[in-house]
């Protein structure tokens, strides 16, 4: 549905429906090159018809890009409103806090970088402010952590406003590496574009893969082979397994439980391993490609999936039974770190954070897409929304997960349709999505053609991108020590803000 800028915010409103369609995502467009101008795109899952519900607000090339925010209506839209302001210059009037999201101190007031007549390669330096937010009282202080911290992990800069221990407020500052791969694929092939979609996050590469393909073969309206979708739900459970297995071993990290950060370790790259054997690669790179899959399981290679699955489980199971009989780091994980479900619902958000919450949303059952609407799971989901609900909803998942690959496989070695890739060719440029669920949550792909078959535009929403606000939340009333634990719960990833 296209709408007016004025018209935007109420629309958008009844496009909720209450929150009972959640605000997927919220992009902006310059496309002024196809005869436009600027838009808005606002996507809402819903649920019942099992698509997204596509509102976009239309902006004269001349015009002043002003329109009432969303936010005071749908919290949800408070990120996406700050990044349309940074990338496009659009101005949501009425906007609680539009401080810069992506750009920093040094890029300049008025630089717009996704507008097209912004060249790939701008060379651009300046200042702009760019203050954190912070509690000021009689007895309060401020503890500055980041963004360089210590061991691999990438720049993000946290300010808690504290009382004592108690954290009384966090104001988190991230996009510190921020590539501009969404502006880095204009006008590049579908298949040169591929190479760094699947590097957009090591830990969800088959999950952005696999939602960028959709997109492509929505737009060329043909079906994937059915073997194929069997290989790639393999990959997208075995992307799933790994990830969660090896964030049990994080989140017991964030308190030094040192003999669960072991096993979870060296389960994990036992599941890598396994991961290189199937594909190559240890984060499954190269195996999804636009229209199929680029290598098949063999007999042999499925058998190795099931010894590693065997030797995995029982050794998982291990791990369970240990964590459920460790009364202190029990009394660390419970009631630590609380996401109430309306603050789930408000903030639209997905995968373990949500589900934690009891709020049942997986785009593999909402969405269903591939084979997963004819394969039997459960979403697993809890109702205290705290840091032990969190690991209980990644454990259960971990065993949904064995389960779908190991009937994943028996229907692999039954199946005997072809493997060959389809060729795409567009029908269409107008724009399509593509959604896959990532051990994170899911993840959205949102893609454009221009006349050549070339990109004219990508938008990538990461599951961990609706999930950081809710960290600066979560941690409201707990003490500054128990930071790293509920940081490590919901397991949010920098790089796939960094795009």
């Amino acid at each position: 549905m296209k709408v007016k800028p004025e018209g935007l915010r109420g629309a958008a409103n009844i496009y909720s429906h209450g929150g009972r369609h959640p605000l997927t995502a919220m992009f902006g467009a310059d496309e002024t090159r196809l005869g436009g101008g600027y838009a808005i795109y606002c996507l809402f899952e819903n649920k019942e018809k099992h698509d997204i519900d596509v509102l976009k607000a239309e902006f004269d090339a001349g015009s002043d890009l002003h329109y009432a925010a969303l936010t005071p209506v749908l919290p949800a839209a408070a990120w996406y409103e700050r990044e349309l302001h940074d990338m496009f210059g659009f101005v949501p009037e009425g906007h609680p806090d539009l401080r810069p999201l992506v750009l920093h101190e040094t890029y300049p007031e008025g630089f717009y970088p996704l507008r097209k007549n912004v060249a790939v390669d701008a060379d651009v330096h300046g200042e702009r402010a760019c203050e954190m937010a912070v509690s000021h009282g009689e007895g309060l202080f401020e503890v500055p952590v980041g963004p360089i911290h210590a061991g691999i992990i990438e720049p993000g800069h946290f300010r808690f406003s504290q009382a004592g221990e108690a954290i009384l407020q966090l104001d988190a500052k991230l996009f510190f590496t921020h590539r501009g791969i969404e502006k880095a694929v204009e006008g590049k092939t579908p298949a040169e574009a591929l190479l760094l979609v699947e590097r957009i996050c090591g830990a969800c590469s088959v999950a952005n893969t696999l939602s960028y393909c959709q997109a492509l073969e929505k737009l060329a309206d043909k079906p994937v082979p059915r073997r194929a979708w069997l290989i790639r739900t393999v990959a997208a459970e075995m992307e799933r397994l790994y990830n969660h297995v090896g964030d049990t071993g994080n989140m017991c990290a964030g308190v030094g439980f040192s003999p669960i950060i072991s096993m979870g370790s060296r389960l994990k790259e036992v599941l890598m391993r396994c991961n290189e054997a199937i594909s190559g690669n240890r984060f499954l790179r190269g195996l999804v490609i636009p229209g199929g899959v680029k290598y098949d399981l063999t007999p042999e290679l499925c058998a190795t999936i099931t010894e590693t699955l065997a030797k995995v489980e029982s050794e998982y199971n291990d791990i369970e039974h240990i964590i459920a009989e460790q009364g202190g780091f029990l009394n660390r994980a419970k009631t630590t770190g609380i996401i109430r479900k309306s603050t789930a619902v408000d903030l639209a958000l997905v995968g373990v954070g949500a589900r934690a919450s009891d709020v049942a949303c997986d785009c593999r059952k909402d969405l269903p897409y591939g084979l997963y609407g004819e394969l039997p799971f459960n979403v697993v989901t809890k109702t205290d929304g705290d840091v032990y609900a969190r690991l209980q909803v990644r454990m259960g998942e971990v065993a949904e997960s064995m389960k779908l690959i190991r009937k994943t496989l028996e229907l692999l070695a039954k199946d005997t349709s072809p493997l060959a890739a389809v060729d795409l060719t567009y029908t269409t440029l107008t724009g399509s999505w593509g959604i896959s669920e990532s051990a994170r949550g899911s993840d959205l792909h949102w893609l454009m053609l221009d006349e050549a078959g070339c990109i004219e535009r990508l938008f990538v929403r990461s599951a961990s991108y609706p999930n950081w606000p809710a960290l600066t939340i979560a941690v409201q009333g707990d003490i500054i020590p128990d930071f790293p634990l509920i940081n490590k719960s919901f397991e949010l990833c920098y790089a796939c803000l960094d795009r």
